[in-house]
């Protein structure tokens, strides 16, 4: 979804070195970037990574694709939510309610401990400047309540500290929202989800087949799934672009 806003696509090692290639001469995939370690050993690096990756959300604006979501559901007066794996709040920048959004693995928008002290989760007010030569944040934000180094609210790899309060309430408000809306016909739009971490795609299908919902898989790489559910093998932008051209025929 954020591709088509200019985001760098990070699906393998090629697409990930392309968007960052210092780490391509360190010989670090975007798994050994987004490691939690990093943190604990060298924070400075791992700002690195999440500093330059949360000045580029910040500055990114949400595509037209979001907007079309949007009319939808003020056209035709929906109910809807968004689950999402993306950690961009890209979503929220476009104008869905916040209580209406799942970030299953967390925000960069908000922060916490790296030990962590306490079970506080805090917005992220911070300004991070970061050297791309090196990789390296000019600064190292600080935990509000111990002083000692803050984090992002990401569930990251291999990650044993990451605080899920936030991402639990947002499950309980998707579950609220599921169980409001059992008696309703359900339509799903899942745009770039991929097998490497199926959770989504999961996630789709298991809606569309407990309850009888219409699943529209829109995916340029991986866009198969299994009849009834249609598959559009396509960006997003452009997935969305034709439903609409359709919608408005």
């Amino acid at each position: 979804m954020g591709v088509d806003s200019g985001l760098p696509d990070f699906r393998g090692d090629r697409g990930f070195w392309n968007a960052y290639p210092m780490y391509e001469r360190l010989g670090l995939s975007f798994v050994d970037a987004a490691n939690p370690e990093h943190f604990e050993r060298d924070p400075a690096f791992g700002w690195g990574f999440y500093g330059h990756r949360t000045n580029l959300y910040r500055e990114t604006a949400p595509h037209a694709g979001f907007h079309i979501l949007r009319g939808w559901v003020d056209r035709f007066g929906l109910d809807y939510f968004v689950v999402t794996s993306n950690v961009d709040g890209q979503f929220q920048k476009a104008g869905f309610a916040e209580d209406r959004v799942l970030e299953v693995h967390g925000s960069i928008h908000h922060l916490q401990c790296c030990r962590p002290c306490s079970e506080a989760i805090w917005d992220n007010k911070e300004s991070i400047s970061v050297d791309f030569s090196t990789m390296r944040a000019g600064r190292i934000p600080a935990c509000i309540h111990c002083g000692g180094v803050a984090r992002p609210n990401i569930l990251m790899f291999g990650d044993w500290s990451w605080l899920s309060e936030r991402t639990r309430q947002q499950e309980r408000h998707f579950d609220e929202f599921i169980t409001d809306n059992r008696e309703v016909p359900l339509a799903v739009v899942e745009l770039g989800a991929g097998t490497a971490i199926p959770t989504i795609r999961s996630l789709s299908e298991r809606l569309g087949s407990q309850y009888g919902g219409e699943v529209i898989r829109i995916n340029p790489r991986e866009a198969q799934i299994s009849p009834p559910f249609i598959s559009l093998s396509c960006g997003a932008l452009e997935g969305l672009q034709g439903i609409e051209s359709v919608l408005t025929s």
